[in-house]
């Protein structure tokens, strides 16, 4: 059966034409301010009619050709989601300044002062250990 522009749209119908608009906005079609403007049509819009007003100057674009193009997840080094690779780098780097200063304070003091940096690494490095050994990528 036919769609007319009177029939009524379902919310995967809006969710369709929402990614639609998501592409055209990636692609530099419609700026971010038209995006939103056109989003809250979308989700207004009643009938496939209303929908089709919507994006009636844009190319049509499909989405599973897009899809099948892009891969699912970026190729990643060692293994880890980048994510996972940004908070160790994060954890490296505080510990490191960390370090520095308790090292700094102690040559000034003439003598090693107590090793506060382990209370800043250890627990947040044995955080960070945890999740990258029960992350769902290392399965």
């Amino acid at each position: 059966m036919a769609q007319s522009p009177e029939m009524r749209a379902s919310d995967a119908d809006r969710d369709r034409v929402a990614a639609v608009l998501r592409e055209h906005t990636a692609q530099g079609r419609i700026t971010v301010e038209e995006f939103n403007e056109r989003l809250e049509q979308v989700y207004q819009s009643k009938t496939y009619g209303e929908l089709a007003k919507v994006t009636a100057d844009l190319p049509e674009v499909d989405l599973r050709e897009r899809a099948a193009r892009t891969p699912a997840v970026p190729a990643q080094k060692g293994g880890l989601h980048p994510g996972m690779r940004a908070a160790w780098a994060a954890w490296a780097s505080a510990s490191a300044v960390n370090w520095v200063i308790w090292l700094i304070i102690s040559l000034s003091s003439g003598e090693a002062i107590y090793p506060w940096p382990v209370w800043v690494m250890g627990p947040w490095g044995a955080i960070l250990l945890i999740s990258t050994i029960f992350s769902p990528r290392r399965r």
